[in-house]
């Protein structure tokens, strides 16, 4: 986190495929005689390249990435990549680690029989393939998504494209990209519907009891300099539904509930 924090910023290139301005980067902590210190690949997204949106405050989307970070710190299970706010080159943004997919990892989507996934699969949607054929597109029933999935209830995501997925090389899989999250009003989008309305895992529930104590202490101050109060608000209640209804929440019917494009 100080590398982050307080190392040099270099950038080599822009994600052009990305909606906003992010910029990879090396970022390098100094020692006494220089710029020799460790160093690592990190993403850059300046607030200055943020792109406007109708129903988010501009300027806001480095600081939920941010927040988001902290919430997902706090749950203990280390599903999004160190992430800090502060300024760079092209003036203050978000920067966080690099992660590198594991090319040899197993896939995280795929396209089955549309009558039912195989063993160890969990259905999204029907998708339309082509010459009037369609598919099953589904994810695998693993408890590193599982994890994300119940992240993402708590962060209202309203983004999680497959593309938002990265199973790395050290066995995680986190989730990348969280500008469009903690809004007031319910908005997830996510390819995680594997789990709908399923029972919440033991292990996510004593999770969600602790947020909703840490939401009132320390991680509500660290969440209050990038969120309004009434997002704040929003994401207790959140985490309070969770609780009571024990349960994955399920697709709403008053906002598309797949990310598009979904990869």
């Amino acid at each position: 986190m100080r590398l982050l924090r307080e190392g040099a910023l270099t950038v080599h290139g822009r994600l052009t495929d990305a909606s906003n301005a992010a910029l990879y980067c090396s970022v390098t902590l100094g020692g006494p005689d220089g710029p020799d210190g460790p160093t690592a690949q990190a993403v850059y997204k300046p607030v200055a390249g943020e792109r406007p949106l109708w129903d988010f405050p501009d300027g806001t989307l480095a600081g939920r990435e941010v927040a988001a970070y902290e919430v997902a710190a706090a749950t203990g299970w280390a599903s999004i990549p160190p992430t800090v706010l502060r300024d760079g080159p092209h003036g203050p943004g978000m920067v966080q680690l690099w992660v590198e997919p594991d090319p040899d990892a197993d896939p995280l989507l795929a396209l089955q029989d549309p009558r039912g996934p195989e063993d160890g699969w969990l259905p999204i949607v029907r998708a339309e393939v082509g010459g009037g054929r369609t598919a099953l597109l589904v994810h695998p029933d693993d408890e590193r998504l599982r994890r994300l999935a119940v992240l993402d209830a708590v962060l209202n995501n309203a983004d999680r494209k497959g593309g938002h997925l990265i199973a790395a090389a050290d066995g995680r899989i986190y989730g990348i990209d969280h500008g469009v999250t903690f809004n007031t009003e319910g908005k997830l989008r996510t390819l995680l519907w594997g789990w709908a309305d399923q029972p919440l895992p033991k292990e996510a529930l004593e999770v969600l009891g602790g947020l909703a104590e840490q939401l009132d202490g320390a991680l509500g101050e660290r969440l209050a300099p990038h969120l309004t109060a009434a997002e704040l608000t929003a994401t207790r209640a959140r985490v309070a539904e969770l609780l009571r209804t024990g349960r994955h929440p399920l697709p709403s019917q008053d906002w598309p509930s797949i990310p598009w494009p979904p990869i």
